[in-house]
């Protein structure tokens, strides 16, 4: 008898934290496409990467751009003989040249095309950016809806603990239950109060950057339906045929494909730089020539005799090697990428399928099962705090192995650089 005033206060709290529900009226309520769309509009790193666009195609412009003509001017600063200062006049001394640079062997050509693949490049830069930035965003927004739903859990049972073990200390006062089974509940509360700190550490870190990729000031709570899980499935294609869309379509690839690129235009510009450019020009000469008024054309070059960029020219060789065993050792590392993907999406895959259909509805019979049973005395207390300590840790491995299925494929995405769970 003397138990059955700790059972009724125990269901009283039991049931009281039951119906109790959570307020978010703070939050900022979010389904994935809503996020997504969020984060395109507001992420600042994006933002600024377009920025980088525009500078890169102001070089091309920049690039096609002749070099502006050369005009000198001589005055004669005395005439000794008329003793005339700046004596510029029609019995005085002036010459005026204008010369202008001309390119040749197609180096303006060859700028232009080097300036614009360097522009496709950042191109391909932001794509990569985007890419592992949306990656970032789906693994944090579904792993923050997991861990909100592991800590509710941890809460509810929490509050139910702390009134049990406020009961329990009332009923030892009075002698009715030992210091043994009050400490046993007491330990129970301050692991599952330690658990619970670790789970909002990490919740806070993932809100962290999750509000910083959508460059928001609310905490954001996510919506998760059932179909936007349900919507990730092991996919149909083969193995090598995700590999094949991998190299077709990864950004990060593309980038190393246009730095071998641009190493070989960059070799053709060196070798176009060994041929000397002509430097074109006229003059007058008022009265220091020859005959009075003398009209001149002006050609000139340098002679090839040592520069003839031939170190620029090996580097540029070098170069065009160097980039090519770079661009064909990441397309050995995307397709060993997605190859480790696909076999982690699998592993995981059968995992969920064989665990949650049978843990998803017994973890709540287990619960409440405890529950009764303990308010009936049909267990004893450390069969509870046993039980317990098994509920709580089967649902946060649970929720964290639906966090890392999510996870996995979001990683299959975004290596094979393309959306495969539409």
């Amino acid at each position: 008898m003397r138990s059955l005033p700790i059972l009724l206060f125990f269901f009283l709290a039991t049931y009281s934290v039951q119906a109790q529900s959570p307020t978010d009226q703070d939050s900022l309520r979010l389904t994935l496409r809503q996020a997504d769309s969020l984060f395109v509009k507001n992420n600042l790193l994006l933002l600024a990467e377009r920025f980088r666009i525009d500078a890169s195609q102001a070089q091309i412009l920049q690039a096609s751009l002749y070099d502006n003509p050369t005009i000198s001017l001589e005055l004669s600063a005395y005439n000794s003989e008329a003793r005339r200062v700046l004596d510029i006049g029609n019995r005085g001394q002036k010459i005026v040249a204008v010369q202008q640079l001309l390119y040749t062997a197609g180096k303006r050509n060859k700028r232009i095309a080097l300036a614009s693949e360097a522009a496709q490049l950042t191109q391909f830069e932001l794509l990569d950016l985007l890419r592992g930035l949306r990656f970032d965003l789906r693994s944090r927004f579904y792993s923050v809806h997991f861990q909100q739903q592991t800590l509710a859990r941890f809460d509810q049972q929490i509050a139910t603990l702390q009134t049990t073990v406020s009961a329990y200390e009332i009923q030892y006062n009075r002698n009715n239950v030992s210091l043994r089974e009050l400490l046993r509940l007491k330990a129970l509360l301050f692991q599952l109060n330690n658990d619970r700190t670790a789970i909002v550490f990490q919740l806070a870190d993932d809100q962290r950057a999750l509000r910083t990729l959508l460059s928001v000031d609310q905490p954001v709570r996510p919506i998760v339906r059932n179909e936007a899980l349900t919507r990730y499935h092991l996919p149909t294609q083969s193995e090598d045929t995700l590999q094949q869309m991998a190299l077709r379509n990864r950004p990060d690839l593309k980038a190393t494909e246009s730095l071998t690129k641009q190493a070989e235009l960059n070799y053709n510009l060196q070798r176009a730089l060994a041929v000397p450019d002509l430097r074109v020009g006229g003059t007058y000469d008022q009265a220091g020539s020859y005959v009075q008024n003398y009209v001149g054309l002006s050609v000139s070059a340098d002679l090839p005799l040592f520069n003839r960029n031939q170190g620029a020219i090996r580097a540029a060789r070098s170069q065009i090697n160097y980039q090519s065993q770079l661009q064909r050792q990441k397309a050995v590392q995307v397709s060993n990428e997605v190859a480790t993907s696909l076999q982690k999406v699998r592993e995981v895959e059968s995992r969920v399928q064989s665990i949650e259909q049978q843990f998803t509805e017994q973890f709540d019979q287990l619960n409440r099962g405890v529950v009764i049973s303990f308010q009936k005395g049909n267990i004893t207390l450390l069969e509870f705090v046993d039980l317990i300590e098994a509920y709580n840790q089967s649902i946060s491995q649970l929720n964290r192995l639906k966090a890392d299925r999510v996870s996995a494929y979001e990683e299959l995405n975004y290596l094979i650089g393309e959306d495969l769970f539409k």
